[in-house]
């Protein structure tokens, strides 16, 4: 991956969380029910947010999900229409398979959050990523059209559950994000502050690559001055175990 293109933020990378702004109930659609599709499913219902939620396999798949949760389960055609958030938590190689037009029923100003990772050994070898340079994330816009918030990519999923914590405490944990769309980046940090952890963000899509898998801050458990540390450290290099 080489330099930041014109499109990314430019921030230099790690800047620590601002105060979010408080958010009111939004209508929210996640396109994957695994285990950080699910998680988040439980946690945005949970603050009362309207959910909506979808899987490759159908909505009548998704019957016990949607009775634990209040959630609604959707086609995945049908999960960003009229949604202020979509989550797009599938794996890589599901992505170009992902509906047309995804995105063109949703809300104006909609933020598309991109839980995903490139992982070779289960996602085949992806040129646009090994050769040509581009972080995971731009890919990934490239196939759905619409720019995304890179977000909770390296976060376990059981954390979502057990470790949110207020604002302030002492071992409240930190997620970076990165993204080029200022506003929705600011929507989506709002959204995760709420969620019960902090933000750093990482700057622009094309600088992404500090969070990928491989880097110190992919899995790490950290608050807002451990994680910015782990994003100065990243290399640009694709260590050799994430490569196809």
């Amino acid at each position: 991956m080489t330099g930041s293109s014109a499109r990314s933020a430019r921030r230099r990378p790690g800047t620590p969380p601002r105060r979010a702004r408080r958010l009111g109930i939004m209508k929210i659609g996640i396109i994957g029910a695994g285990n950080i599709g699910g998680n988040l499913t439980r946690r945005l219902t949970a603050l009362g947010h309207d959910v909506s939620v979808a899987n490759s396999r159908g909505p009548e798949t998704l019957a016990a999900l949607a009775e634990e949760t209040g959630a609604t389960p959707v086609l995945a055609t049908e999960a960003a229409r009229g949604a202020e958030v979509v989550v797009v938590t599938v794996p890589l190689k599901a992505v170009p398979d992902l509906p047309s037009g995804l995105f063109d029923g949703a809300a104006e100003g909609a933020a598309v959050i991109d839980t995903g990772n490139y992982y070779p050994q289960r996602d085949g070898r992806i040129a646009g990523i090994e050769d040509e340079g581009l972080t995971e994330s731009r890919w990934t816009e490239g196939h759905i059209g619409h720019p995304v918030i890179k977000a909770f990519n390296g976060t376990y999923a059981q954390d979502i559950l057990d470790r949110p914590r207020p604002a302030g405490a002492p071992d409240r944990l930190a997620l970076p994000v990165s993204g080029d769309d200022g506003a929705a980046k600011a929507k989506v940090r709002a959204l995760i502050d709420e969620l019960g952890f902090d933000t750093v963000d990482t700057g622009g899509i094309d600088d992404s690559w500090r969070q990928q898998p491989g880097t110190p801050v992919y899995g790490l458990r950290a608050g807002a001055d451990g994680v910015t540390k782990a994003l100065a450290e990243a290399s640009p290099e694709r260590p050799a175990d994430f490569r196809g």
